[in-house]
């Protein structure tokens, strides 16, 4: 196994011959925001013509990376290179996008523009009047179009381009800037299979045209189909760079997954009877794309995971169920009740509480008070003729202070003055105050430091204890080892049911459609 910062070796896999100096290279590179580390010492080396994988879980600091190496924050040690020559400096934008353009995965073409204006946005043509030279601007778009065999008509308004033309127009943007350096955030997220076949299609003819992909995706066998040489960060550290053809997938899961982080062992809680009663029956939920034909229960006491990667359709499920979405087809039933479809209000009628994965946009109001926040749900419980007692309040939420430990002066404070792992705890007393009978969670531990994880998991099985369903989605492991089960998603659809007990690598396989006994 490489040291974190290693070169990687040359690749021998299907892609044109590599040679002369690196592209791109990243060495010994370290970012920390606060005290969290984002990048500790890590690095990569991208030959030129290849495709080159960058693989790793949330949090590994594949992000950070691509935003050093595109030249929108610096590291606070170390260095990026580009054609062996040092980065420019931040501020000289011309000459980053002369060098590299990455192609997330949402979308920066301008819908409102057409294809010729977002191709050359601020760089149009003008006439002796200095007015926009429309007629030359449009045949500068075509002629660029055509040189990367890209079939879409520049007059069209790019809110009319599908999601494969929109990416087509990115990669033809940024090759016009000269970059011939591009870096593929998430390409395939959205896409179908047909479209992935003509984005690789278009990936390998660049590369024999001379251009150079950095690929980031969960989907690994995507690595296999398209990617020479894969390189696996974890923790913020580079861990391998390896040729793809060289390294097994059991060796790539493993390289991703690594040793269990350490927190607390479950308290070896007993799952529920079988003939507890069904407190969540979803059957044959569908929602375009996203998932499809999505079926599973959650008994009584029964603590189920929802497992995926980006992508999976784990999240939007989960949100299907607490009425943030509605399904175009299935049936969604909360404790023998059917709520309204797309309809918070009816789900926490019929039961359910929920904790969002974004607290900060989802979860609570900060400039409101805890107390506020955290009796949001039930406001029918404090006072009556539909006036508030803000003494009944007070009460409720200094006994929801207590259950869920907030460290905090008084209920009287704005949610916005806690800490991230208070805040959390805050959002889980909104969750648990009208004493639901399925709790639904969505990265309920993320960005919260490790103490307060332990904590709001450790409350998740004592809620469990006492009867409550309870559904987490996630993709992180320490999140799912308190499950009974786990429901594995992949590309919308319910791939595997993994019972407790199992090991890191057989999951994370799972999570990223990855068959270790193929």
């Amino acid at each position: 196994m490489a040291a974190h910062g290693d070169a990687p070796a040359a690749a021998t896999g299907a892609g044109p011959a590599r040679s002369g100096r690196p592209v791109a290279e990243a060495a010994h590179i370290t970012k920390r925001y606060g005290e969290t580390v984002a990048l500790d010492d890590a690095g990569i080396t991208i030959m030129p013509g290849e495709t080159h994988a960058l693989v790793g879980r949330n949090g590994a600091g594949k992000s950070t990376l691509v935003s050093i190496l595109t030249g929108l924050q610096a590291p606070d040690r170390g260095e990026v290179r580009f054609g062996g020559e040092p980065a420019p400096r931040l501020a000289d934008r011309d000459a980053w996008r002369a060098r590299v353009a990455c192609v997330y995965q949402k979308s920066t073409i301008i819908p409102e523009l057409t294809v010729a204006e977002n191709l050359y946005l601020h760089r149009h043509d003008l006439n002796r009047a200095r007015l926009i030279n429309w007629g030359r601007l449009r045949r500068k778009a075509a002629e660029l179009l055509e040189t990367w065999s890209v079939d879409v008509d520049v007059r069209s308004p790019a809110a009319d381009l599908s999601v494969e033309q929109r990416q087509f127009v990115e990669i033809a943007r940024a090759l016009s800037f000269g970059a011939r350096f591009i870096i593929l955030d998430e390409p395939t997220a959205q896409l179908d299979g047909a479209a992935i076949n003509r984005l690789f299609d278009r990936i390998r003819s660049l590369q024999e045209q001379g251009v150079t992909f950095l690929f980031i995706s969960h989907h690994l066998q995507e690595i296999y189909e398209i990617c020479d040489t894969v390189t696996v960060f974890r923790d913020a550290r580079h861990i391998l760079t390896r040729p793809v053809a060289e390294l097994p997938r059991a060796d790539l899961v493993a390289a991703m997954a690594g040793e269990a982080t350490g927190l607390q062992e479950p308290s070896g809680r007993k799952p529920p009877a079988a003939e507890a009663p069904v407190v969540l029956d979803v059957r044959g939920l569908t929602s375009g794309d996203t998932y499809r034909d999505v079926a599973f229960q959650v008994r009584s006491g029964e603590i189920v995971g929802l497992a995926g990667a980006g992508g999976s359709g784990k999240t939007e499920v989960a949100e299907t169920v607490v009425g943030l979405r509605a399904a175009d087809a299935g049936t969604v039933e909360v404790a023998g009740r059917r709520p309204k479809p797309g309809s918070v209000p009816a789900a926490l009628a019929a039961g359910a509480g929920f904790v969002p994965r974004d607290r900060h946009h989802q979860g609570f109001v900060p400039m409101m008070s805890i107390a506020d926040n955290a009796t949001m749900t039930i406001q029918d419980r404090l006072g009556s003729a539909g006036f508030i007692s803000n003494r009944r309040r007070d009460e409720l939420a200094e006994e929801m202070i207590g259950n869920l430990a907030i460290k905090t002066p008084g209920p009287e404070l704005p949610v916005m003055g806690l800490s991230g792992g208070n805040q959390q705890k805050v959002v889980m007393a909104r969750a648990l105050a009208n004493d639901p009978k399925l709790l639904v969670l969505i990265t309920p531990t993320a960005g919260v430091d490790v103490k307060s994880k332990e904590f709001l998991l450790g409350k998740v099985e004592e809620v469990a204890e006492q009867g409550t369903g309870v559904v987490i989605a996630s993709d992180e492991l320490d999140d799912l080892r308190l499950c009974d089960r786990l429901l594995v998603m992949f590309q919308g659809r319910i791939v595997a049911e993994i019972p407790a007990g199992w090991h890191d690598h057989e999951v994370v396989a799972a999570m990223e459609g990855v068959n270790l006994n193929a």
